[in-house]
């Protein structure tokens, strides 16, 4: 796996002060991305244990509230093994922190890969230019749905329970 950033004290992606993760590699190629230069998946440099480090140096911090994965696409076939390993290693040591995830798949074609376990909250679909919104919270185009995943895989049809309204109040 290959990354072109690590955000810190991010307030954008995710709720609460977040460290982001910000992966190589995209196939969704959205119209009007704002992070076209990661849809490469041999760009960025290597994820490696001095990133790791400094991922956890942030979630040490009393005040983060979890990491977020984006990119690209986390789930991108050069990242889904890496990005579910990190994860449970995230998971197990930061057992209190949260997991968010920003794919361009859609919930009911990820609801069943495994490391959907430790995430607490997608962002799924694609971004859409033309249902662009810039008030919706923490999702860019309206089609998208922020997901609370933990309650959605309990549902028994594992149905995308909603984990927020869609407008900043």
């Amino acid at each position: 796996m290959r990354y072109h950033n690590i955000t810190k004290d991010d307030m954008k992606n995710g709720d609460g002060l977040r460290v982001v993760l910000w992966v190589a590699g995209c196939s969704h190629r959205c119209k009007e991305c704002h992070n076209p230069v990661t849809w490469d998946p041999d760009g960025g440099i290597p994820f490696d244990e001095n990133a790791k480090q400094e991922i956890y140096e942030q979630l040490d911090k009393d005040y983060i509230s979890g990491i977020t994965f984006s990119g690209g696409d986390p789930l991108h076939a050069s990242n889904a093994s890496e990005v579910e390993a990190f994860m449970t290693q995230v998971k197990e040591k930061y057992p209190n922190k949260t997991i968010w995830l920003y794919t361009g798949s859609v919930w009911e074609d990820i609801k069943d890969y495994p490391l959907m376990q430790y995430v607490d909250v997608c962002v799924d679909g694609e971004f859409h230019i033309e249902e662009r919104d810039e008030r919706l919270r923490w999702k860019g185009s309206r089609n998208q749905r922020v997901i609370d995943v933990q309650a959605s895989l309990k549902n028994p049809h594992n149905d995308p329970v909603i984990h927020c309204p869609d407008y900043y109040d």
